[in-house]
């Protein structure tokens, strides 16, 4: 076993964290299926069972099927007490969800999100636990040290990823309690999502500390947003176990403002992208101080993730 792969085992067996931006201290996270997971990702017999599982889509097929049938409705309120999910900030009244998914697709009140009104300010994508490198050539690993993933593999062959390469990047992780949309993080024009096909491994820190690589490989799809003082912002939703299904409710080729909704994950963990050109943003101090630490930030869709610093409009 390689230093790299030591390094990720005995990090696989650890506690998964995150620094909450709004108690100010370190929680544990409540892994959904989490013994499940540490035996795919952390053994051989494990990952022997999950390859096919994960390439084909076997697993996230049949268990997508589940949780849109009737029946899956009773596991909604189990859920919700598990794992402290708030149905005050549900557009809809539980009742009115008539399986799994609809609950896991949920929309939320206007209010239960507010936009932060900064003009200069750039908004988190999603809820969930967060990771900010102001210059990502300089990283030098995520999770483990240098195990770094490649913009060319996460973008497809044929993006020009050089006016990234020194860019800022922030990767958004959803875990399957979180509100499961995904929202515009600055104005602009979004182009068209493009899918990149690929295999649906979990994005969970248990897996991901044990091959980075999985965010370039797993089905994505991308966006280009063409805006006004930041040039173009890439954003990549990435599927995931359980989530075969990106969906895009936003309008292409039409401007729209920031915080606005571009789609939503159905049922699973999963994850969000944002990628800035070079000096276009200036991220957050507790995003990057956490992401240092080799920690992520748990904060909400809305909140700012950083502020713009890019005063003239610059081409893709």
């Amino acid at each position: 076993m390689n230093a790299h792969a030591a390094a990720a085992s005995r990090l696989s067996n650890r506690l998964v964290t995150y620094f909450n931006r709004y108690t100010d201290r370190i929680e544990e996270e409540a892994v959904y299926g989490e013994s499940w997971l540490r035996w795919a990702y952390g053994s051989p017999v494990g990952r022997c069972v999950l390859w096919p599982l994960a390439r084909f889509g076997w697993f996230s097929r049949w268990y997508g099927w589940r949780m849109r049938r009737r029946a899956s409705s009773r596991k909604i309120r189990p859920f919700m007490a598990r794992y402290g999910v708030d149905s005050r900030e549900f557009a809809d009244p539980v009742e009115r969800f008539q399986c799994f998914n609809d609950f896991f697709t949920r929309a939320l009140r206007p209010d239960a999100r507010p936009i932060d009104s900064d003009p200069e300010s750039v908004v988190f994508p999603a809820d969930g636990r967060h990771l900010g490198f102001q210059d990502f050539g300089r990283v030098g690993g995520i999770f483990v040290k240098g195990e770094v993933f490649s913009l060319q593999a996460l973008l497809g062959p044929h993006v020009d990823v050089a006016p990234y390469r020194r860019g800022s990047v922030v990767i958004s992780r959803l875990c399957p309690t979180d509100y499961h949309r995904f929202h515009f993080p600055i104005a602009g024009t979004p182009g068209g999502a493009e899918l990149i096909p690929g295999p649906l491994y979990s994005v969970n820190p248990i897996a991901l500390r044990r091959n980075i690589h999985i965010l370039t490989r797993n089905k994505r799809m991308l966006t280009p947003l063409e805006t006004e003082r930041m040039g173009r912002v890439l954003l990549v939703e990435v599927g995931a176990t359980c989530v075969g299904t990106i969906c895009q409710s936003y309008a292409p080729h039409q401007a729209t403002a920031k915080g606005v909704e571009k789609g939503w994950f159905a049922f699973g963990g999963s994850t969000v992208i944002t990628l800035f050109r070079e000096g276009a943003v200036t991220l957050a101090d507790d995003l990057c101080r956490q992401t240092e630490l080799g920690r992520e930030l748990y904060a909400r869709m809305g909140d700012r993730m950083g502020t713009i610093v890019a005063t003239t409009r610059r081409s893709g």
